[in-house]
């Protein structure tokens, strides 16, 4: 059994590795950590993991995770580099659901505005694209819930250096925004609406541009997020301007072959939210038009998004098959 750690185990990313590690046939979770809840019961802070767990949350310190294989930091942005380094240094592999690792040290500074003194070098946790990477990695950095869904989309085409542009439209679930009220997030100001933020200087935007560069260099990307009144899923319009004009069924042929043996990416005539809820699963659908291809993609942003995504990760780092522990179907309706 791989003995597993959490820092940070009440937010909803925290939760959702709780529910998901919970059936695992390969790990078992050992250590859970909440400065404001130590000594309370896992179900106290989590009602609908009662009966699952018979732990307590410790402080988030080593010597409370010294017998885990591996620990996943689920903490904000900015407080995962105060634990990554400690794990590292005596063998735990670290598992990174925040920003801290997935962008370049002076890319991160920039963009995060937070000066970054314990900056070591991590795979890109996108398995799908990363698989090789992510076998041999002590240290895995879990991408965002946006760039996911988005670099999933475009990805095939800009292998293939076949993009001039990609133009990523999105809108999230409220869970996005973290389990923190707000009042962005207060029911009245975002029911029967869909806002969009962070218009034109999104953080999760520079990931989208590392990735799909590595791919093809000169591609082109603008990204607008929006949020609507839900609580899970992130659906994401490509618009991809191609070069060269290319039929729907070629199009779909490369997404086919890029994606194949990926047990998690499913090519659906028409893709929704409700079809992919509470999985790892990232559903796509093709669309070609006259003046530009549409991919549109959908995930559930706390499991393919985030915590699922850690786990498939997980499973890739040990050697599992990469669906331990996620094979199950999406929630409907």
């Amino acid at each position: 059994m791989i003995k597993v750690g959490i820092v940070g185990g009440t937010g909803y990313t925290g939760g959702e590795l709780l529910r998901i590690l919970s059936t695992h046939p390969e790990a078992e979770v050992v250590a859970v950590s909440s400065r404001k809840d130590v000594g309370r019961k896992i179900h106290e802070v989590h009602p609908h993991l009662k009966g699952f767990y018979d732990i307590e949350f410790v402080l988030p310190e080593l010597k409370n995770f010294d017998e885990c294989d591996v620990v996943f930091t689920a903490v904000p942005h900015g407080e995962a580099m105060n634990y990554v380094p400690q794990f590292l240094e005596v063998g735990i592999k670290v598992i990174d659901l925040s920003a801290d690792y997935r962008l370049k040290k002076e890319v991160y500074e920039e963009v995060y505005g937070k000066k970054h003194d314990a900056y070591f070098e991590a795979v890109y946790g996108l398995t799908e694209l990363h698989r090789e990477e992510i076998k041999k990695a002590k240290l895995v950095a879990n991408p965002g819930c946006y760039p996911t869904g988005a670099i999933l989309a475009a990805a095939p085409l800009a292998e293939k250096e076949l993009i001039e542009r990609v133009v990523f439209d999105s809108k999230s679930g409220i869970t996005g925004a973290g389990a923190s009220p707000t009042d962005f997030t207060h029911f009245p100001n975002l029911h029967e609406s869909i806002v969009p933020y962070k218009i034109t200087d999104h953080r999760h935007y520079y990931e989208m541009l590392q990735e799909l560069k590595a791919l093809q260099e000169d591609i082109r990307i603008s990204f607008t997020p929006q949020v609507f009144p839900g609580s899970r899923g992130i659906l994401t319009n490509a618009h991809i301007f191609l070069r060269g004009d290319l039929e729907e069924g070629e199009i779909k042929k490369i997404y086919e072959k890029f994606y194949e043996g990926c047990k998690f990416i499913r090519f659906q005539e028409s893709v929704k939210l409700i079809y992919v809820r509470g999985s790892n699963f990232c559903d796509i659908s093709i669309h070609k038009g006259k003046d530009r291809a549409v991919i549109i993609s959908a995930i559930d942003n706390l499991v393919k998004g985030a915590s699922g995504q850690a786990v498939q990760n997980m499973n890739v780092m040990f050697g599992l098959e990469e669906d331990e522990g996620l094979n199950y179907p999406p929630l409907f309706p």
